[in-house]
Protein backbone atom coordinates (compact mmCIF):
# COMPACT_ATOMS: atom_id res chain seq x y z
CA UNK A 1 0.00 0.00 0.00
CA UNK A 2 1.54 3.26 -1.16
CA UNK A 3 0.68 6.52 0.55
CA UNK A 4 0.46 9.95 -0.94
CA UNK A 5 3.03 12.36 0.45
CA UNK A 6 0.59 14.20 2.68
CA UNK A 7 -0.68 10.93 4.20
CA UNK A 8 2.90 9.83 4.85
CA UNK A 9 3.70 13.17 6.48
CA UNK A 10 0.74 12.84 8.83
CA UNK A 11 2.20 9.54 10.04
CA UNK A 12 5.75 10.93 10.19
CA UNK A 13 4.57 13.88 12.28
CA UNK A 14 2.66 11.55 14.60
CA UNK A 15 5.87 9.59 15.17
CA UNK A 16 7.91 12.68 16.05
CA UNK A 17 9.45 13.62 12.68
CA UNK A 18 9.00 17.35 11.93
CA UNK A 19 7.29 18.27 8.66
CA UNK A 20 6.36 21.65 7.09
CA UNK A 21 3.06 23.34 7.92
CA UNK A 22 0.45 23.12 5.21
CA UNK A 23 -2.67 21.46 3.92
CA UNK A 24 -4.22 19.53 1.02
CA UNK A 25 -6.29 21.25 -1.66
CA UNK A 26 -8.33 20.08 -4.62
CA UNK A 27 -9.23 23.46 -6.12
CA UNK A 28 -7.34 26.73 -6.72
CA UNK A 29 -9.65 28.46 -4.21
CA UNK A 30 -8.60 26.00 -1.50
CA UNK A 31 -4.94 26.51 -2.44
CA UNK A 32 -5.32 30.29 -2.11
CA UNK A 33 -6.95 29.95 1.33
CA UNK A 34 -4.14 27.75 2.63
CA UNK A 35 -1.50 30.13 1.24
CA UNK A 36 -3.22 33.07 2.97
CA UNK A 37 -3.33 31.14 6.24
CA UNK A 38 0.36 30.31 6.05
CA UNK A 39 1.22 33.93 5.25
CA UNK A 40 4.51 33.19 3.49
CA UNK A 41 5.87 31.78 0.20
CA UNK A 42 4.59 28.25 -0.43
CA UNK A 43 5.48 25.05 -2.24
CA UNK A 44 2.68 23.51 -4.31
CA UNK A 45 3.28 19.77 -4.69
CA UNK A 46 1.33 17.42 -6.95
CA UNK A 47 0.05 14.40 -5.02
CA UNK A 48 0.84 11.42 -7.22
CA UNK A 49 2.40 8.03 -6.50
CA UNK A 50 4.91 7.99 -9.35
CA UNK A 51 8.46 9.15 -8.64
CA UNK A 52 10.30 11.93 -10.44
CA UNK A 53 7.51 14.51 -10.18
CA UNK A 54 9.95 17.34 -9.42
CA UNK A 55 11.83 16.90 -12.69
CA UNK A 56 8.50 16.51 -14.51
CA UNK A 57 7.24 19.90 -13.30
CA UNK A 58 4.99 18.56 -10.55
CA UNK A 59 6.37 20.85 -7.83
CA UNK A 60 6.02 24.64 -8.08
CA UNK A 61 6.65 27.60 -5.78
CA UNK A 62 4.54 30.71 -5.21
CA UNK A 63 5.46 33.95 -3.46
CA UNK A 64 1.88 35.00 -2.63
CA UNK A 65 -1.69 33.61 -2.52
CA UNK A 66 -2.60 35.08 -5.92
CA UNK A 67 0.35 33.37 -7.58
CA UNK A 68 -0.49 30.14 -5.71
CA UNK A 69 -4.03 30.28 -7.15
CA UNK A 70 -2.73 30.65 -10.70
CA UNK A 71 -0.04 27.96 -10.45
CA UNK A 72 -2.36 25.41 -8.84
CA UNK A 73 -4.86 25.97 -11.64
CA UNK A 74 -2.17 24.84 -14.08
CA UNK A 75 -1.20 21.80 -11.98
CA UNK A 76 -4.62 20.44 -11.04
CA UNK A 77 -6.01 18.03 -13.66
CA UNK A 78 -2.71 18.06 -15.55
CA UNK A 79 -0.87 14.80 -16.37
CA UNK A 80 2.39 14.21 -14.47
CA UNK A 81 4.31 10.98 -15.12
CA UNK A 82 1.17 9.35 -16.47
CA UNK A 83 -1.03 10.29 -13.48
CA UNK A 84 -3.65 13.00 -13.38
CA UNK A 85 -3.12 15.49 -10.55
CA UNK A 86 -6.32 15.55 -8.52
CA UNK A 87 -4.94 17.26 -5.41
CA UNK A 88 -1.93 19.25 -4.28
CA UNK A 89 -0.12 19.68 -0.99
CA UNK A 90 0.39 23.36 -0.13
CA UNK A 91 3.22 23.90 2.36
CA UNK A 92 5.37 26.69 3.68
CA UNK A 93 8.49 27.08 1.57
CA UNK A 94 11.40 26.00 3.75
CA UNK A 95 14.72 27.94 3.53
CA UNK A 96 17.37 25.30 2.85
CA UNK A 97 20.86 25.37 4.36
CA UNK A 98 21.72 21.71 3.76
CA UNK A 99 19.95 18.63 2.36
CA UNK A 100 20.31 15.04 3.59
CA UNK A 101 18.87 11.71 2.51
CA UNK A 102 17.55 8.92 4.76
CA UNK A 103 15.79 5.82 3.45
CA UNK A 104 14.92 2.39 4.82
CA UNK A 105 14.01 -0.63 2.70
CA UNK A 106 13.79 -4.40 3.10
CA UNK A 107 16.86 -6.04 1.53
CA UNK A 108 15.38 -9.38 0.50
CA UNK A 109 18.79 -10.84 -0.35
CA UNK A 110 20.15 -10.18 3.15
CA UNK A 111 16.70 -10.69 4.73
CA UNK A 112 17.20 -7.58 6.84
CA UNK A 113 16.09 -3.95 6.92
CA UNK A 114 18.67 -1.67 5.32
CA UNK A 115 19.17 1.95 6.33
CA UNK A 116 20.70 4.15 3.62
CA UNK A 117 21.78 7.69 4.41
CA UNK A 118 23.76 10.45 2.75
CA UNK A 119 24.91 13.98 3.51
CA UNK A 120 23.68 14.87 0.01
CA UNK A 121 19.94 14.66 -0.64
CA UNK A 122 17.54 15.96 -3.26
CA UNK A 123 16.36 15.01 -6.73
CA UNK A 124 19.77 13.72 -7.87
CA UNK A 125 20.06 11.03 -5.18
CA UNK A 126 19.78 8.19 -7.72
CA UNK A 127 22.63 9.61 -9.79
CA UNK A 128 24.67 10.07 -6.62
CA UNK A 129 24.14 6.43 -5.67
CA UNK A 130 25.13 5.31 -9.16
CA UNK A 131 28.16 7.56 -9.69
CA UNK A 132 29.42 7.96 -6.11
CA UNK A 133 28.23 4.94 -4.11
CA UNK A 134 30.84 5.68 -1.45
CA UNK A 135 28.73 8.69 -0.41
CA UNK A 136 25.83 6.43 0.60
CA UNK A 137 26.12 5.02 4.13
CA UNK A 138 24.55 1.55 4.43
CA UNK A 139 23.65 -0.07 7.74
CA UNK A 140 21.91 -3.44 8.14
CA UNK A 141 19.70 -4.09 11.16
CA UNK A 142 18.97 -7.39 12.83
CA UNK A 143 15.14 -7.34 12.98
CA UNK A 144 15.20 -9.60 16.05
CA UNK A 145 17.21 -7.05 18.06
CA UNK A 146 16.35 -3.55 19.23
CA UNK A 147 17.77 -0.71 17.15
CA UNK A 148 19.34 1.60 19.74
CA UNK A 149 19.82 5.39 19.57
CA UNK A 150 23.62 5.12 19.67
CA UNK A 151 23.50 3.07 16.45
CA UNK A 152 21.55 5.85 14.75
CA UNK A 153 24.10 8.40 15.96
CA UNK A 154 26.90 6.24 14.55
CA UNK A 155 25.18 6.32 11.14
CA UNK A 156 25.03 10.12 11.43
CA UNK A 157 28.77 10.23 12.17
CA UNK A 158 29.49 8.08 9.13
CA UNK A 159 27.44 10.57 7.09
CA UNK A 160 29.92 13.23 8.18
CA UNK A 161 27.72 14.97 10.73
CA UNK A 162 29.48 16.94 13.45
CA UNK A 163 28.55 18.59 16.72
CA UNK A 164 24.88 18.70 17.62
CA UNK A 165 23.93 17.50 14.14
CA UNK A 166 25.08 14.01 15.16
CA UNK A 167 22.32 13.80 17.74
CA UNK A 168 19.73 15.61 15.61
CA UNK A 169 20.20 13.50 12.48
CA UNK A 170 20.63 10.35 14.59
CA UNK A 171 17.31 11.10 16.28
CA UNK A 172 15.52 11.33 12.93
CA UNK A 173 17.10 8.06 11.77
CA UNK A 174 16.05 6.32 15.00
CA UNK A 175 12.45 7.58 14.74
CA UNK A 176 12.23 6.66 11.07
CA UNK A 177 13.32 3.08 11.75
CA UNK A 178 10.83 2.75 14.62
CA UNK A 179 8.12 4.00 12.25
CA UNK A 180 9.31 1.55 9.58
CA UNK A 181 9.06 -1.36 12.02
CA UNK A 182 5.83 -0.26 13.68
CA UNK A 183 3.89 -0.01 10.42
CA UNK A 184 5.36 -3.10 8.69
CA UNK A 185 6.79 -0.87 5.98
CA UNK A 186 8.57 -1.91 2.81
CA UNK A 187 9.87 1.63 2.31
CA UNK A 188 10.21 4.70 4.52
CA UNK A 189 12.12 7.60 3.02
CA UNK A 190 12.91 11.27 3.63
CA UNK A 191 14.39 13.04 0.61
CA UNK A 192 15.35 15.64 1.38
CA UNK A 193 15.73 16.01 5.11
CA UNK A 194 16.46 19.73 5.31
CA UNK A 195 18.52 21.71 7.79
CA UNK A 196 16.85 25.12 8.16
CA UNK A 197 17.77 27.60 10.91
CA UNK A 198 19.15 24.82 13.15
CA UNK A 199 16.01 22.70 12.66
CA UNK A 200 15.66 19.44 10.75
CA UNK A 201 12.49 19.12 8.65
CA UNK A 202 11.26 16.27 6.44
CA UNK A 203 10.43 18.27 3.32
CA UNK A 204 9.36 15.10 1.48
CA UNK A 205 8.12 11.75 2.78
CA UNK A 206 7.48 8.37 1.23
CA UNK A 207 5.84 5.39 2.89
CA UNK A 208 4.89 2.00 1.50
CA UNK A 209 3.36 -0.63 3.78
CA UNK A 210 3.26 -4.38 3.11
CA UNK A 211 -0.21 -5.25 1.79
CA UNK A 212 -0.10 -8.57 3.67
CA UNK A 213 0.32 -6.71 6.98
CA UNK A 214 -2.37 -4.09 6.51
CA UNK A 215 -4.88 -6.08 8.61
CA UNK A 216 -2.72 -5.17 11.61
CA UNK A 217 -3.15 -1.46 10.91
CA UNK A 218 -6.85 -0.63 10.48
CA UNK A 219 -6.05 3.02 11.24
CA UNK A 220 -4.17 3.25 7.95
CA UNK A 221 -7.22 2.24 5.95
CA UNK A 222 -9.08 5.08 7.62
CA UNK A 223 -6.76 7.65 6.07
CA UNK A 224 -8.67 10.04 3.84
CA UNK A 225 -6.64 8.96 0.82
CA UNK A 226 -4.52 5.89 0.29
CA UNK A 227 -3.96 3.56 -2.61
CA UNK A 228 -2.89 -0.06 -2.51
CA UNK A 229 -0.27 -1.26 -4.95
CA UNK A 230 -1.91 -1.86 -8.33
CA UNK A 231 0.90 -4.07 -9.58
CA UNK A 232 4.08 -5.72 -8.38
CA UNK A 233 7.09 -3.68 -9.43
CA UNK A 234 10.86 -3.95 -8.99
CA UNK A 235 13.38 -1.60 -10.62
CA UNK A 236 16.46 -3.34 -12.05
CA UNK A 237 19.73 -2.22 -13.65
CA UNK A 238 19.17 -3.04 -17.36
CA UNK A 239 17.64 -1.02 -20.19
CA UNK A 240 14.71 -3.23 -21.33
CA UNK A 241 11.60 -2.75 -19.20
CA UNK A 242 9.62 -5.98 -18.85
CA UNK A 243 5.86 -6.00 -18.16
CA UNK A 244 3.73 -9.15 -17.96
CA UNK A 245 0.33 -10.31 -16.73
CA UNK A 246 1.42 -12.74 -14.04
CA UNK A 247 4.68 -13.27 -12.18
CA UNK A 248 5.52 -16.39 -14.17
CA UNK A 249 5.01 -14.73 -17.55
CA UNK A 250 7.02 -11.71 -16.46
CA UNK A 251 9.90 -13.83 -15.17
CA UNK A 252 9.84 -15.95 -18.33
CA UNK A 253 10.10 -12.82 -20.45
CA UNK A 254 13.01 -11.64 -18.32
CA UNK A 255 14.77 -15.00 -18.73
CA UNK A 256 14.39 -14.82 -22.51
CA UNK A 257 15.74 -11.26 -22.54
CA UNK A 258 18.81 -12.50 -20.61
CA UNK A 259 19.13 -15.53 -22.90
CA UNK A 260 19.28 -13.21 -25.91
CA UNK A 261 22.02 -11.14 -24.24
CA UNK A 262 19.83 -8.28 -23.01
CA UNK A 263 19.34 -6.84 -19.53
CA UNK A 264 15.90 -6.30 -17.90
CA UNK A 265 15.29 -2.84 -16.46
CA UNK A 266 12.11 -3.72 -14.57
CA UNK A 267 9.95 -6.52 -13.27
CA UNK A 268 6.35 -5.33 -13.48
CA UNK A 269 3.47 -7.75 -13.01
CA UNK A 270 0.09 -6.19 -13.85
CA UNK A 271 -1.67 -9.31 -12.55
CA UNK A 272 -4.85 -10.90 -13.89
CA UNK A 273 -7.77 -8.89 -15.22
CA UNK A 274 -5.81 -5.65 -15.64
CA UNK A 275 -7.89 -2.76 -17.01
CA UNK A 276 -6.80 -0.36 -19.76
CA UNK A 277 -6.08 2.19 -17.01
CA UNK A 278 -3.69 -0.21 -15.24
CA UNK A 279 -1.91 -0.94 -18.53
CA UNK A 280 -1.55 2.79 -19.13
CA UNK A 281 -0.17 3.42 -15.64
CA UNK A 282 2.29 0.53 -15.94
CA UNK A 283 3.64 1.76 -19.28
CA UNK A 284 3.92 5.34 -18.08
CA UNK A 285 5.76 4.19 -14.96
CA UNK A 286 8.49 2.29 -16.79
CA UNK A 287 8.80 4.95 -19.50
CA UNK A 288 9.43 7.56 -16.79
CA UNK A 289 12.84 5.98 -16.06
CA UNK A 290 15.49 7.58 -18.31
CA UNK A 291 17.59 4.39 -18.47
CA UNK A 292 14.73 2.44 -20.11
CA UNK A 293 15.42 2.24 -23.86
CA UNK A 294 12.86 -0.42 -24.83
CA UNK A 295 9.62 -1.72 -23.28
CA UNK A 296 8.71 -5.41 -23.67
CA UNK A 297 5.04 -6.11 -22.90
CA UNK A 298 4.28 -9.84 -22.62
CA UNK A 299 0.55 -10.66 -22.39
CA UNK A 300 -1.03 -14.09 -22.60
CA UNK A 301 -4.71 -13.29 -22.19
CA UNK A 302 -6.69 -15.34 -19.72
CA UNK A 303 -8.57 -13.21 -17.21
CA UNK A 304 -6.71 -10.29 -18.77
CA UNK A 305 -8.35 -9.45 -22.10
CA UNK A 306 -6.14 -8.67 -25.08
CA UNK A 307 -8.45 -5.87 -26.24
CA UNK A 308 -8.20 -4.14 -22.85
CA UNK A 309 -4.42 -4.37 -23.09
CA UNK A 310 -4.45 -2.87 -26.59
CA UNK A 311 -6.68 0.01 -25.50
CA UNK A 312 -4.37 0.77 -22.58
CA UNK A 313 -1.32 0.72 -24.86
CA UNK A 314 -2.90 3.13 -27.34
CA UNK A 315 -3.92 5.57 -24.59
CA UNK A 316 -0.50 5.39 -22.92
CA UNK A 317 1.37 6.16 -26.13
CA UNK A 318 -0.85 9.20 -26.75
CA UNK A 319 0.17 10.79 -23.43
CA UNK A 320 3.70 9.40 -23.02
CA UNK A 321 6.41 11.85 -21.94
CA UNK A 322 9.06 9.96 -23.93
CA UNK A 323 9.09 8.14 -27.26
CA UNK A 324 10.34 4.68 -26.25
CA UNK A 325 10.22 1.66 -28.62
CA UNK A 326 7.55 -0.83 -27.54
CA UNK A 327 7.63 -4.55 -28.31
CA UNK A 328 4.36 -6.38 -27.64
CA UNK A 329 3.60 -10.07 -27.48
CA UNK A 330 -0.18 -10.28 -27.44
CA UNK A 331 -2.26 -13.44 -27.57
CA UNK A 332 -5.10 -15.14 -25.69
CA UNK A 333 -8.58 -13.95 -24.74
CA UNK A 334 -10.04 -11.54 -27.34
CA UNK A 335 -6.72 -11.56 -29.20
CA UNK A 336 -8.32 -10.82 -32.59
CA UNK A 337 -9.92 -7.64 -31.29
CA UNK A 338 -6.78 -6.61 -29.41
CA UNK A 339 -4.59 -7.16 -32.44
CA UNK A 340 -7.06 -5.21 -34.62
CA UNK A 341 -6.85 -2.23 -32.24
CA UNK A 342 -3.06 -2.28 -32.38
CA UNK A 343 -3.02 -2.59 -36.17
CA UNK A 344 -5.36 0.38 -36.60
CA UNK A 345 -3.13 2.43 -34.29
CA UNK A 346 -0.04 1.41 -36.29
CA UNK A 347 1.50 -0.44 -33.34
CA UNK A 348 3.37 -3.67 -34.28
CA UNK A 349 3.01 -6.84 -32.22
CA UNK A 350 4.12 -10.47 -32.07
CA UNK A 351 2.30 -13.65 -31.03
CA UNK A 352 5.53 -15.58 -30.36
CA UNK A 353 7.19 -14.88 -27.02
CA UNK A 354 10.62 -15.93 -28.32
CA UNK A 355 10.42 -13.67 -31.38
CA UNK A 356 9.22 -10.72 -29.28
CA UNK A 357 12.08 -11.12 -26.78
CA UNK A 358 14.65 -11.35 -29.58
CA UNK A 359 13.17 -8.24 -31.21
CA UNK A 360 13.34 -6.25 -27.95
CA UNK A 361 17.03 -7.12 -27.49
CA UNK A 362 17.79 -6.33 -31.14
CA UNK A 363 16.23 -2.88 -30.82
CA UNK A 364 18.09 -2.21 -27.57
CA UNK A 365 21.39 -3.14 -29.19
CA UNK A 366 20.68 -0.91 -32.15
CA UNK A 367 20.01 2.03 -29.84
Amino acid sequence: MKFYEYNAKEIFKKEGIPTPKGGVARTPDEVEKIAKRLGKPVAIKSQILTGGRGKAGGIKFAENPESAYKISGELLSSPIRGETVEMVLVEEKIPIEREFYIGIIVDRTMKKPLIMASSEGGVEIEELAREHPEKIVKYYINPLEEFLPYEAREIARKMGMQGKLIGQVGGIIWRLYNLFKKYDALLAEINPLVLSKDNLIAVDAKLEVDDDAIFRHPELREQEEYESSEFAFVKLDGNIAVIGNGAGLTLTAMDLIKLQGGEPATFLDIGGGASPDIIKKALNLVISYPDVDVVFLNVLGGITRADDVAKGVVEALKDADRDVPLVIRLTGTNEEEGQRILKEAGIPFETSLEKAAAKAVEIARGL
